[in-house]
């Protein structure tokens, strides 16, 4: 038994393509394109009448604890420092397992909401290290989105944490199965000593996988890194064999070109994230410098990738530097795909079945040479009906099917209300 889709606007990103076919999905994978596709005596029909089969997204970096963050009164930082010492960290030590696998959930219900069917999280709680990445996966499953976690390694909570870091990060890689995948995962490089450096060689040497880190997000990343430990990030991270082709490097707003250039010469993902860096003010990072193998993340902002495709051509354009927005999204797919080892986002046979059904009615022709007009001036997440992950329907008519949203906020508000009075007690 399959689904045919009928009668939609299948919409492919790069190469740009808007095309009336229908798609049979069977089992997790698409099957069949073509016009008018007769369906099996046992097949489920959609009739889409106009509407848009589009990709579904992957948001490259995303924090989703920090969806528990969401109106935290704090004193406002007068610093990235003041950033991180009086929010960010305490926020981070104040998770418990609870809270994280509730934020999992939120975080994960919110991003397949908005179009969002595969995320990468970069994790840390400090005082709920071990097992923090399976409850991740777990609130996520509730859900039904693709995830690919890793745990921010550290020295900031000394060896014993770091060791813990390490050992999470690589349990959860070796473990991860189906719609999960493991990674490992670091903190800034400022925080990270040489022997935390060895520790993430060894754990990509062991795992297989890349290394998922901020790189630059403030100068400060470069100033303490070189007071602290003699280097900056860059050469730290190169002499420790840590970048490759597989590893990724969020923000790196703060790179001069000649440290910039080696790491693109390393083959490592830039992932661009222009809300969050807007929202913390540490600049504007040079995203048409970040060559072919570049995506976009949400970081701890709303997980709306619509919107952050939005905001990085915008302010790429303000800064007289145009980037390709659906190079930038058609690269997730590339991104996740490397992850998973099977085709994510074309929307073709063989490939996966995730993907969104987008009710949109264009004021103007919808065109392979609009597409990137109608994404960056049209398209939201006000327009997600329906969201397909795996070949299985996780929303549908705006409504998710696994879990009750009412529900999933009021566990998120009490998880929330939970670490707050824990901040404010320590």
């Amino acid at each position: 038994m399959g689904t045919v889709l009928k009668g939609g606007f299948v919409v492919e990103l790069e190469p740009a393509s808007v095309e009336r076919v229908d798609l049979r999905i069977e089992g997790e994978r698409i099957v069949a394109r073509g016009e008018d596709l007769v369906p099996g005596p046992d097949d489920e029909v959609v009739a889409l009448s106009g509407k848009l089969v589009f990709p579904g997204l992957v948001n490259a970096h995303h924090r989703l604890a920090s969806v528990l963050a969401r109106g935290l009164v704090r004193p406002t930082p007068t610093s990235y420092q003041a950033l991180l010492e009086q929010v960010r960290w305490p926020f981070e030590n104040a998770l418990d397992l609870d809270a994280v696998q509730v934020a999992a959930t939120a975080g994960g219900l919110e991003s397949i909401q908005c179009g969002t069917t595969t995320l990468f999280d970069l994790h840390a709680s400090p005082k709920a290290v071990t097992g923090s990445l399976l409850r991740s996966a777990r609130g996520l499953h509730e859900v039904g989105v693709r995830g690919v976690l890793s745990y921010a390694v550290t020295d900031r909570m000394g060896a014993v944490g770091r060791e813990e870091g390490l050992e999470e990060t690589v349990s959860f890689a070796r473990k991860a199965r189906g719609r999960f995948r493991g990674q490992v995962g670091a903190g800034p490089c400022f925080t990270l000593g040489d022997d935390a450096l060895q520790g993430l060689g060894e754990a990509l040497n062991t795992t297989g996988t890349g290394l998922h880190f901020p790189l630059a997000e403030d100068p400060l990343d470069e100033r303490l890194s070189t007071e602290r430990h003699g280097n900056p990030p860059v050469t730290r991270l190169l002499t420790s064999n840590l970048l490759s082709p597989r590893a990724m490097a969020a923000h790196a707003g703060h790179l001069a070109w000649a440290d910039l250039a080696q790491v693109l010469a390393t083959g490592t993902w830039f992932l661009h994230t222009p809300r969050s860096n807007q929202g913390q003010e540490v600049g504007y990072a040079p995203a048409l410098k970040f060559g072919a193998r570049a995506s976009l993340g949400t970081d701890g902002t709303s997980p709306d990738l619509f919107a952050e495709a939005q905001a990085a051509y915008l302010r790429s354009r303000e800064a007289g530097q145009p980037i390709d927005v659906l190079r930038y999204l058609a690269n997730g797919h590339r991104l996740a795909s490397q992850v998973f080892e099977a085709a994510i986002g074309p929307m073709r046979e063989g490939a996966l079945a995730d993907l969104l059904v987008l009710d949109y009615l264009s004021p103007t022709p919808l065109t392979a040479e609009t597409l990137a007009w109608h994404v960056v001036h049209g398209l939201g997440s006000r327009h997600v009906e329906a969201v397909m992950v795996d070949g299985v329907w996780r929303v549908w008519a705006r409504r998710p099917l696994s879990v009750n949203p009412t529900v999933v906020a009021e566990q998120s508000r009490e998880a929330a209300a939970a670490v707050w009075a824990r901040m404010s007690s320590s």
